[in-house]
């Protein structure tokens, strides 16, 4: 009883840190530069919201990059969830040669920076004609190596060889003992990663900057080209950044009753 009250106060702490920036960000994009410039800035929102997010899609093509990004981050996370978890299946329960030679070298390629690929991914996407295209963007991220080692981790240790074993007796094919047997049990798993997934490239702005346009960009992109020139506009910047960060927030949201249900569920059973 006595550290309960402690316990409250380190996360009513922790609760005020991670929500302050967020805070911070909507009394901005609410403000004028005039008010963010006084020697006491505003703690408070203003009544400048509106305005500024007018003046954000006036400035830039953020509509189109909220289109984009939108496009390129639900197909990266339905695309990631759905390969990975197969893969992942398929190292965790089935047996096949070279099976954990193969898994080894997926879990190696994680090691490898990015950045080293982006040259010769670049030529590869320029040589059959997609650059400036989305699926420039799309078709490299569908698969992640971390994404099959996570839903492989996920399915040992949720899915138990009997019950793969059992089905078969059963006569179902692998693909409905992923579908029926599998899958139910690993969907907080799966929700984590496609939230993982998504936020990963909603906010992915290095690769997006070299393979697009500037007249067909992301949400990062635009968010670059806003606080670009000789004067930077904070309250603009800031209101495309709340604006940009709104749809992460809402996903988040409707992923969030999956990944505590399926946290509770193994509590419950445990």
């Amino acid at each position: 009883m006595t550290r309960r009250p402690l316990a409250y106060l380190l996360l009513a702490a922790v609760v005020a840190a991670s929500v302050f920036p967020l805070y911070w960000t909507l009394v901005v994009a609410s403000s004028d530069n005039s008010a963010i410039g006084e020697a006491t800035p505003p703690m408070v929102p203003g009544g400048n919201l509106a305005e500024n997010i007018s003046r954000v899609f006036d400035s830039t093509e953020f509509a189109l990059a909220l289109t984009n990004s939108a496009i390129v981050a639900t197909t990266v996370a339905v695309g990631n969830v759905v390969f990975a978890s197969l893969a992942g299946f398929a190292f965790a329960r089935l047996r096949f040669p070279l099976r954990n030679a193969l898994l080894v070298t997926v879990v190696a390629t994680m090691m490898v920076p990015t950045q080293l690929g982006i040259i010769p991914l670049y030529l590869l996407t320029t040589k059959i004609g997609w650059t400036g295209h989305l699926q420039a963007l799309i078709v490299p991220a569908l698969v992640s190596a971390f994404g099959v080692f996570w839903m492989r981790q996920a399915v040992d240790e949720a899915v138990p060889v009997e019950l793969v074993e059992a089905a078969r007796v059963d006569g179902c094919s692998y693909l409905r003992v992923f579908w029926h047997v599998v899958l139910p049990a690993i969907r907080p798993a799966a929700a984590v990663l496609g939230l993982f997934m998504f936020m990963g490239a909603w906010n992915d702005f290095f690769w997006p900057l070299v393979v697009l346009n500037p007249e067909n960009p992301t949400v990062q992109v635009a968010l670059s080209t806003l606080a670009s020139g000789y004067y930077t506009d904070y309250a603009l910047m800031l209101t495309g950044a709340l604006v940009g960060v709104l749809p992460v927030l809402a996903v988040f949201v409707l992923l969030a009753k999956q990944i505590v249900g399926g946290i509770m569920a193994g509590a419950v059973k445990g």
